[in-house]
């Protein structure tokens, strides 16, 4: 296999390309390293399997340090021309798209960069897919397209027609676009909706890294629906074994397409989590509660049960053990270890 992975910069995408790589696959990691969030932190996960940012130049393909068979492109996936020139001159037999513009809240204020991002890059690079002839694309989608009304626990056959954000809309979307390839063109494609991932080199946009920088630094934290949500929060590594899992395997249906829950399947009341990071860092939290935000849900929870079947797969880590996890590194990480 010759595997991209788009996002290579991100959280989960810098995870997958780097285990990818070291069980020998032959990967490029692709991003455009765009700010929504500090690029230090990316340009730091990059460093970390081995791409130096003095390496990197736009449009060319930068060579990894640590892997003789990683290497990383910086490129937009709106840039269809080069991403079509990528595809001819590399000839991936897969492709793990975990590029998106994320953030429900962000996507209020910038409809734009969704659309754009999560919609016309995920088009364009399904038509190269189809042209190029990739045997499977895996591409994330989220726990956001169940909306507010869904029973309790998310299967993958209940309704998602009633997003409550543009995010969860994009996301959907792509879960519709694939599903047209896979019917049109016969291309294998599998979505994973991802519940709420955390751990190590995660965002620093979501509640994890927000409620233990903030508890860690005495600051306070705001607590929106005054703590009455749940979460079903999902360690990166568990994250990173399905995926692995999921990439040999395609759908083996007349149309190849399916879609598949990842979570923990044991979601967490808020007000437990924040006291499990207070335990952890030793430290009192600072609560701000707050109402409910527009684009948020109060509740989620992953019925696994059908990717466990056919993958065997089953989440290992506790969320207690997660974050315990996440700290440690969280506090080299504001030592500056990791440059």
């Amino acid at each position: 296999m010759k595997i991209l992975v788009t996002g290579a910069a991100g959280f989960i995408g810098y995870h997958v390309a780097k285990k990818l790589a070291a069980q020998g696959f032959k990967v490029v990691g692709l991003d455009n390293i765009n700010d929504y969030y500090d690029v230090r932190l990316k340009f730091a996960r990059l460093a970390d399997s081995g791409i130096r940012k003095e390496k990197i130049k736009a449009g060319e393909l930068a060579q990894s340090d640590m892997f003789s068979n990683y290497r990383f492109i910086q490129l937009d996936l709106t840039n269809r021309e080069n991403l079509l020139s990528l595809f001819e001159n590399e000839k991936f037999t897969h492709v793990i798209n975990l590029a998106a513009q994320a953030g429900v809240r962000y996507s209020l204020e910038n409809p734009f960069s969704y659309i754009n991002s999560n919609v016309v890059g995920f088009t364009n690079l399904l038509e190269v897919c189809r042209v190029s002839g990739v045997q499977h694309l895996v591409y994330a989608s989220s726990s956001s397209v169940y909306g507010e009304d869904t029973p309790i626990p998310y299967k993958e056959s209940a309704q998602t027609d009633h997003p409550v954000s543009l995010y969860a809309a994009t996301k959907k979307t792509n879960e519709l676009l694939a599903y047209s390839y896979s019917k049109l063109y016969k291309l294998p494609a599998t979505g994973i909706r991802f519940f709420t991932v955390y751990g190590p080199w995660g965002r620093p946009d979501m509640a994890p890294w927000l409620f233990l920088s903030a508890i860690s630094k005495n600051n306070p934290i705001k607590v929106f629906n005054k703590g009455n949500m749940q979460r079903d929060f999902t360690y990166i590594d568990d994250v990173v074994e399905g995926v692995l899992k999921i990439i040999p395997s395609f759908p083996q249906t007349e149309i190849p397409n399916t879609i598949y829950n990842m979570g923990c399947s044991s979601p967490v009341q808020l007000m437990d989590f924040i006291g499990i990071i207070e335990k952890t860092t030793e430290k009192k939290a600072i609560l701000e509660m707050a109402d409910m935000q527009p684009g948020d849900v109060v509740s989620t929870f992953a019925d696994t049960s059908l990717l466990e079947t056919e993958f065997g797969y089953k989440p290992s880590t506790s969320v207690k053990t997660g974050i315990e996890k996440f700290h440690e590194w969280f506090k080299d990480y504001e030592a500056g270890k990791f440059g």
